[in-house]
């Protein structure tokens, strides 16, 4: 089915094969191909333009995060054994290496397994608990789902507090609550809801959604604050005037999918509300692109890099503007999902390597060629490739 968009036609049928085919014929065979390492087990993440190893360090939440993604294609796609094998070795070297020996999830390792950086980042916890989590579920594994529940309870625990004794702030300072861990917990909760008893997963829902849209969306500014106060108010400060649009995004299509989940549409068009007054604010009317970092007031941000595009912001709204068109038809939604789809295509796909770039300037030029970094690894991407090929299968038949 085509529906008219911008003057043209919009192909649902041809996108969803042109994002099916990005996924499972360019990028799913570069990080097969690329990132195993196939001597110590885990994954390299610092990949060049051609897919060369630069830097052998490992990255626990990026480990994480490409157990997840090979054990997810094999669940969601296909019951490939090389997807299995590639997400298994992962998960056996994030069981040996990835923590303290109670489930403290380091930052990094060296290539061997060695402990870097202390168990400081909450992230670290997250992604660990997703990827044994899909792990399990490819497997039938119960190591595996033990890893995934105690690492899920530590992170429950830690709500309060995620970097604890590591926390550099001096209490009663300025103590600020910040909007990434309950946004995270909104996507994490579905992700292992096979793993947790009704209660837990229905009490942390509420409370998730609570602090996503009561307490960091805030409608007296229409948009959604990185930063708000212990006491759940505005702070006029780097940290509390700093908005991240391309985070508010990705919460809102996870608010779009518990919103399904729980049978409550009037969460999926409040987040469709709220992710169109955050593209909105963060397109660059010049350039073109959205900012990775804006100041609320306009004030100069903190962020040296704010005006850079980076590749998972511009992804991770196009999957929640072609989320909400499908879920509530706005053609709002679908303007927007064809302009950010666009300007990602041209600018982030890589025409001669397999892959995408991770950072542009401001004027869309490639600020760095690799692959894969301490930041950027095998997710957002691979993600984004079935998120909308899986939504234009289901655009197709809309009327």
């Amino acid at each position: 089915m085509e529906k008219e968009i911008g003057g043209f036609n919009m192909d649902f049928k041809q996108l969803a094969e042109k994002y099916k085919s990005e996924l499972l014929d360019n990028v799913v065979p570069f990080w097969l191909e690329k990132s195993q390492d196939h001597k110590y087990g885990g994954y390299f993440t610092c990949l060049t333009r051609e897919g060369d190893v630069f830097d052998t360090d490992k990255f626990i939440w990026l480990q994480g995060r490409e157990v997840w993604l090979f054990s997810y294609l094999y669940n969601k796609v296909e019951k490939k054994q090389e997807w299995l094998d590639c997400a298994i070795q992962g998960g056996e070297f994030l069981k040996k290496y990835g923590h303290d020996g109670n489930y403290n999830w380091y930052f990094s390792l060296t290539r061997d397994g060695k402990p870097l950086v202390a168990p400081y980042n909450i992230f670290s916890y997250t992604f660990a608990a997703m990827a044994f989590g899909q792990l399990s579920l490819a497997t039938g594994n119960k190591e595996y789902e033990d890893i995934a529940k105690t690492t899920y309870q530590k992170i429950l625990s830690k709500m309060d507090n995620p970097k604890g004794k590591w926390n550099k702030l001096m209490p009663g300072s300025r103590d600020l609550k910040n909007f990434a861990l309950p946004m995270i917990m909104c996507n994490l909760s579905l992700e292992i809801e096979h793993l947790l008893d009704e209660e837990t997963m229905s009490k942390t829902i509420d409370v998730c959604l609570h602090e996503v849209l009561d307490v960091f969306y805030r409608p007296e500014l229409g948009l959604v604050v990185e930063n708000v106060t212990a006491d759940e108010k505005l702070s006029d400060s780097f940290e509390g005037r700093v908005l991240n649009p391309g985070h508010s995004i990705e919460a809102m299509w996870f608010i779009m999918d518990l919103g399904v989940r729980l049978n409550r549409p009037e969460l999926i068009q409040k987040a469709v509300d709220i992710s169109l007054k955050m593209v909105k604010k963060g397109w660059d009317e010049k350039y073109g692109g959205i900012f990775y970092f804006m100041d609320r007031l306009n004030y100069p941000p903190q962020q040296l890099e704010w005006d850079q595009k980076l590749w998972w912001v511009h992804i991770e709204t196009m999957i929640c503007m072609s989320k909400g068109y499908a879920l509530t038809g706005n053609k709002e939604c679908l303007d927007w999902f064809s302009k950010v789809q666009d300007y990602s295509w041209a600018h982030f796909k890589d025409p001669e390597y397999p892959e995408w770039y991770g950072y542009l300037n401001r004027q869309g030029e490639v600020l760095l060629p690799l692959k894969g970094g301490k930041w950027k690894g095998c997710f957002h991407v691979p993600r984004g490739m079935y998120q909308c090929w899986q939504i234009m299968e289901k655009c197709k038949g809309l009327k």
